[in-house]
């Protein structure tokens, strides 16, 4: 059975575009306005955040399959950070196998540098109290919550773990990995059947380091 709570309000992605000096770097016989949109673009093409790739996720026999990257905060994460993370302009990714392992990434670009300290530390905060809010939000679920330590990448990067086992037997293990370069805040969840024992703590934390030292 899935564990779900209802994800945060999504702030849409909004553009601002580059009017000022636009006429002045028109290239010859382009509109001002239309120079602008390409000039804005670029820019925001050239400062988005990049995303993990499959072939950087933890191995799989099955091998990994990348999503689209997608506007908004993935309800696969929503489990233990649905109710506390503040309203951003999230972007995500979703990977899956052809078993039942998939993975989930989630990037937000804050304001400032101390912002993305705040809502990185906040985000742990949320890992870190997971097990017992699923707890008294679900008698029929047991929840352990692991954490796994620090990781050296750009500003810093931490890894946690969790597992869950029902009243009627299903377990489920789940590796998350919150990361930061200044003002983006990444976080990367691994889930799967299984326990602690079953989760390849060493290659994810490998990911989680790849995909805070890659968004920049």
């Amino acid at each position: 059975m899935p564990i779900r709570t209802r994800a945060a309000a999504l702030a849409a992605l909004t553009v601002t575009a580059l009017a000022v000096g636009a006429a002045a770097t028109a290239p010859a016989g382009a509109a001002p306005g239309e120079a602008a949109q390409k000039q804005a673009s670029a820019q925001r093409k050239a400062a988005a955040p990049r995303f993990l790739a499959a072939s950087e996720l933890p191995p799989h026999p099955t091998g990994w399959t990348a999503g689209p990257v997608t506007d908004g905060f993935p309800e696969q994460l929503a489990y233990c950070l649905g109710e506390g993370v503040p309203a951003h302009d999230h972007r995500h990714r979703l990977f899956h196998t052809e078993l039942d392992t998939s993975a989930a990434q989630v990037t937000v670009v804050t304001g400032s540098a101390a912002k993305g300290e705040a809502l990185a530390a906040r985000l742990n905060r949320e890992i870190r109290t997971c097990a017992d809010r699923l707890e008294r939000t679900y008698p029929e679920i047991e929840a352990e919550g692991r954490f796994f330590g620090t990781l050296p990448a750009e500003e810093g990067a931490t890894v946690h773990g969790l597992h869950t086992e029902t009243s009627y037997g299903a377990t489920d293990v789940h590796l998350l990995s919150v990361g930061r370069d200044g003002r983006t805040v990444t976080v990367v969840g691994w889930g799967q059947m299984g326990d602690f024992d079953d989760a390849p703590l060493a290659a994810f934390g490998k990911t989680a380091k790849k995909a805070v030292t890659k968004l920049h």
